[in-house]
């Protein structure tokens, strides 16, 4: 076999093998076990966790309203950079929404124990960087605890959480109602383009988002029947506002945001120094200079 045909069979080897690389699906549940192995390696051990919930939203959206859009979302930004993504998890704080018909509210133990499972197992197979994304607003307390929960024991993995998306950008359309926080305008507008088959828009003005403002305590006082308080039916805003145009807008901005942060986690090797660095120093306090 001649050197210049050797050559051209190389070629197409590594194309082929290029082109293999490339149809690797991000979805965990996709993938067979060799091509876990393979997407493990390209992305760079970055496995993100869209972290959604199960709860009433509006009487025009599906229960499952944040896993769907956050799944989206994270869909969308591995295709800007790749990462391996987990399997739908919904399995979070939901407790002020126990009264509508759908919801699931875990125990807050089950809760922490399952998130903890979880990435643990995550761990074990190659995810040494973990990424919750958060698509449910009554997760915003609950992941940066857990998160802070993991400087509790060594570990060879981080977990990261990234929050819900920056709305504050630039070129954003108006939006047309002033009260807009669940169910409303821009989670209306989001599943507009993510799941538009699953939207009743029609029947969205059916009920009042309108806020009651029943409590008179000052900012500075927290209750967790607060939200109650202001939105007995859990729908706040006006979905029949929602429109194509933001939800467009929101969702390349949401998942633009997400591929920065997997782009940025990917080169990050100082948390996991870091948090094996403090590790190490509890296990002495006393020597720790002070």
């Amino acid at each position: 076999m001649s050197r210049s045909l050797l050559l051209v069979l190389s070629l197409l080897a590594c194309a082929a093998a290029s082109g293999n690389a490339q149809k690797l699906s991000p979805k965990w549940e996709e993938l067979t076990a060799p091509d876990f192995v393979q997407a493990i390696h390209e992305s760079q051990g970055v496995c993100l966790m869209p972290f959604g919930i199960i709860e009433k939203h509006g009487p025009h959206l599906p229960l499952g309203t944040d896993l769907l859009d956050v799944r989206f979302a994270v869909m969308n930004a591995v295709q800007q950079e790749y990462a391996v993504v987990f399997p739908e998890y919904y399995f979070g704080q939901i407790f002020e929404a126990q009264q509508e018909p759908g919801t699931l509210a875990y125990s807050l133990s089950t809760q922490l124990s399952l998130l903890q499972e979880t990435v643990k197992e995550m761990a074990r197979n190659g995810c040494k960087k973990i990424v919750i994304v958060n698509g449910h607003g009554g997760n915003e307390s609950l992941l940066p605890l857990f998160a802070q929960a993991q400087l509790a024991t060594p570990r060879d993995y981080v977990v990261y959480v990234f929050g819900l998306p920056r709305r504050d950008v630039p070129g954003r359309p108006a939006l047309k109602t002033k009260t807009d926080m669940h169910a409303g305008e821009t989670e209306t507008s989001a599943m507009l383009i993510a799941r538009p088959d699953l939207v009743h828009q029609d029947r969205a003005a059916s009920e009042s988002g309108a806020d009651r403002d029943r409590l008179k305590l000052p900012d500075s006082v927290y209750t967790g029947i607060w939200w109650y308080a202001k939105f007995p039916d859990h729908y706040s805003g006006d979905g029949s506002a929602g429109n194509k145009q933001l939800g467009e807008f929101d969702q390349k901005s949401w998942s633009s945001q997400i591929a920065e942060a997997v782009k940025a986690i990917k080169v990050d090797e100082e948390s996991l120094k870091l948090q094996n660095e403090f590790y190490e120093k509890t296990q002495h306090p006393l020597d720790t200079k002070q």
